[in-house]
């Protein structure tokens, strides 16, 4: 699981609880064991609010590794962004476009970076989150155009802020819809990176890797499965889930080619 924010932030709460025991007159062995119930107290706490997956950036990284060029017209079209109109289908979507803007931004492809951050822009300002996705994300991903390193880090930090800004505010199944919506993405990407996906070196490997990914979604959303929101989306994964249950430690092509039609199916229903 991500520890972006978590990595960032436990180290100096960390010290602040060391140094509160420090001071106390108890014996090594107690302070310890303290310190371990406190450390996984705080961990629960910030976890909470950290982004549960590895972001789309992440996985759009691994696909560009793979060598495979760019594909035009495989993204969700801007302009579906304008038909979303429940909170739902705004956060799902929201995950979509933003796995859209990291695929154009990594293959820098800059006109589909404008577009996707505009599509993006429109879902954030009625879910509130304008200030995520303001005009300096677009200076700093221009600026870093040539270094994707850094720009995976900047667009982790943006659905890193989402999650945490909607956790925030009582809308974790919202930011559950976020997280999954891009998961779902992402999937789709790297299913569709050729016409023959499966005859593309290391997409089996990574197909794999993201199994583990979306065991891990389940179960983060077990808490909220009987949220009406959750359960009808956890429903609409069921394809997915089928065909990852009958899954092996390796890919064959049959494999590759359920799990493609398995994503179609579902982001068919996500992305209308």
């Amino acid at each position: 699981m991500k520890k972006t924010i978590a990595a960032i932030l436990l180290p100096f709460m960390m010290l602040g609880v060391i140094s509160l025991n420090s001071c106390r007159g108890k014996k090594d062995k107690e302070i310890k064991k303290v310190e371990m119930e406190q450390k996984k107290s705080i961990e629960g706490q910030i976890e909470s609010n950290v982004y549960p997956l590895p972001s789309s950036a992440e996985v759009i990284q691994m696909l560009t590794q793979l060598e495979v060029g760019y594909i035009f017209g495989i993204t969700n079209p801007v302009e579906n962004s304008k038909k979303y109109f429940s909170s739902t289908a705004k956060a799902t979507n929201l995950g979509v476009y933003g796995g859209d803007l990291s695929y154009a931004t990594l293959y820098n492809i800059q006109q589909e970076v404008i577009n996707y951050l505009d599509a993006i822009r429109v879902l954030a300002n009625e879910l509130n989150m304008s200030q995520i996705y303001d005009e300096t994300l677009y200076d700093r991903i221009k600026l870093n155009f040539d270094n994707r390193d850094e720009l995976v880090k900047i667009l982790t930090e943006a659905f890193d802020k989402t999650y945490a800004y909607l956790s925030d505010n009582d809308q974790q199944t919202l930011a559950l819809l976020v997280v999954g919506g891009a998961w779902v993405e992402g999937m789709y990407l790297t299913t569709h990176v050729s016409e023959a996906a499966y005859q593309v070196a290391g997409i089996s490997k990574n197909l794999l890797e993201q199994k583990k990914s979306f065991e891990l979604y389940l179960e983060v959303t077990k808490p909220y499965e009987n949220d009406p929101v959750i359960k009808d989306f956890l429903t609409k994964l069921e394809p997915i889930k089928t065909v990852y249950n009958t899954l092996g430690t390796s890919l064959t092509e049959q494999n590759i080619k359920d799990i493609t039609k398995a994503i179609e199916l579902v982001r068919a229903q996500i992305v209308g």
